[in-house]
């Protein structure tokens, strides 16, 4: 029976003609709405924002497809800056400070320090042998949970099985603890200066200009406890001579700015965080002097200038620099000096060189810093008279043909000048015998006694007294030890 009606049902609906749906898009209706929602009329103001946002989109998505398609395959490999004020600029800013006051939450403090450094020495083993305090890596271990729960998890990086590896381990696998504990220093010291330039860095690409570099110096200071007694008038002066080393070896190629990455790795960042160190005893000024940026040095080069520029004019002529050092330097290396390095100045009808102050530390940084590859390639730069790129027996004769006649008329013996030649030729040993190159004094390690031969007298005398001199500064020596 319910078979048969569900029979009978059926087929009166077959006997009835279906119903035709009319398509969407015929409906007047439809196409209306349609029509007044893509025009945005009935759309509020979020809707119409977010609309035209779309459409500002498509149509840079668009115009890069064309340009991609006119380049080829050539990559872009420059990006414009976003300009001050544009939302592009605010945005990276706030991106910038966002991400370095996170940096900043997973530093270290001078507490958690202290804390980490009695943790290490409660729980550490005293070497029979040496009486160094050593762990092994499950005090490794153990150390990190307990550093962990006091300090929190911020200090758990530097207790990874890598960091344990790094560092030197005797015969039972143990490691001392002091080396363990400077590098946590110096990596939260470093990741700290990292922060601090960061903040400087205005366009965010990663280097420091003149005026961002003497900025980072300037907020030093205060915590530099050989700085503390600066005085105030002194500050712009200080920061001017100090960032200027930094610029020297670490922007080889003068453009102006320094790579923040170099400049954390360089040796004038070490130099400069020796000053944090109180000395307990009165340090002398000749060797507080050797540190560049020593607040010492620093007055030592600013008299040196004034004393220098006899027409008080802010810079230096030719004839005014011939009295550095007494004197001693020969005329041809200063001509050459004025050639490479100071810039024609635009008063005087363009045809004038002084040396100003930047130029003058350069200077004095390249002769203090002959040694150094960057002292050299300054130094090398005067020496080679033709600017050929090397050195002939002609350029080593003209050169030294001056400081001969110093050398003469300070009541020295006679000189052979080929001797002399002959003797800087075994000196550098060069690939090609005919000619010496930079790359040839660097390799001969003797290139900034080379360099002071050929353009200081009393680096020749030095170099001519060598024996006496080494025989000078033994015997202190053993008279300290008899």
């Amino acid at each position: 029976m319910y078979n048969g009606t569900s029979d009978g049902e059926c087929g009166g609906h077959e006997a009835a003609a279906p119903k035709k749906i009319p398509s969407a898009s015929s409906m007047p209706w439809v196409r209306n709405l349609r029509r007044y929602v893509g025009s945005g009329a009935g759309l509020g103001s979020e809707a119409l924002m977010e609309l035209e946002t779309k459409r500002i989109l498509l149509e840079i998505f668009k115009e890069r497809q064309q340009k991609n398609a006119e380049a080829g395959s050539i990559p872009s490999f420059y990006k414009k800056k976003p300009e001050d004020g544009s939302i592009s600029h605010r945005v990276q800013r706030l991106a910038k400070y966002r991400f370095l006051k996170k940096q900043s939450e997973f530093l270290l403090n001078a507490d958690d320090l202290d804390a980490m450094w009695v943790c290490l020495r409660e729980n550490c083993v005293i070497d029979d042998a040496t009486g160094a305090e050593k762990m092994n890596y499950e005090d490794f271990c153990h150390i990190a949970s307990l550093c962990t729960d006091q300090i929190g998890q911020k200090c758990r990086r530097f207790f990874s099985p890598s960091n344990f590896m790094k560092f030197e381990k005797d015969e039972s696998g143990r490691i001392a603890i002091l080396p363990f504990y400077l590098y946590v220093m110096r990596t939260v010291s470093l990741t700290q200066a990292r922060i601090d330039m960061s903040e400087l860095d205005e366009d965010s690409d990663g280097f420091l200009q003149p005026h961002e570099m003497e900025a980072y110096i300037r907020g030093l200071i205060p915590n530099l406890a050989q700085l503390r007694d600066m005085p105030a008038a002194f500050v712009q002066m200080y920061c001017r001579i100090a960032a200027r080393k930094f610029f020297f070896f670490c922007d080889p190629h003068r453009r102006g700015k320094s790579c923040i990455k170099k400049v954390l790795l360089s040796n004038c960042l070490q130099e400069l965080m020796e000053l944090h160190q109180e000395s307990e005893e009165e340090v002398p000024d000749t060797e507080q002097a050797e540190n560049w940026f020593s607040l010492t040095s620093a007055q030592r080069i600013c008299d040196m200038f004034l004393a220098l520029d006899k027409d008080k004019n802010g810079t230096l002529s030719k004839q005014e620099l011939k009295e550095y050092a007494d004197g001693t330097l020969t005329e041809i290396f200063i001509e050459r000096v004025f050639d490479e390095h100071v810039r024609r100045s635009k008063a005087g009808g363009g045809n004038t060189r002084e040396m100003d102050f930047e130029s003058f530390l350069d200077f004095v940084l390249a002769l203090e810093n002959k040694d150094t590859p960057e002292g050299l390639t300054y130094l090398f730069k005067c020496l080679d008279l033709q600017g050929r790129g090397y050195l002939t027996t002609a350029d080593i004769h003209t050169l030294f043909r001056d400081v001969h006649q110093k050398w003469i008329e300070g009541g020295n013996y006679e000189l052979c000048i080929e001797d002399v030649r002959d003797e800087i030729w075994d000196m550098i040993k060069p690939t090609d015998p005919l000619r010496i190159t930079l790359s040839d004094l660097l390799a001969c390690k003797q290139g900034g006694t080379v360099a002071s031969m050929l353009m200081d007298v009393r680096g020749f005398w030095a170099h001519d007294n060598r024996e006496n001199l080494l025989q000078e500064e033994e015997e202190p020596e053993e008279e300290s030890f008899s």
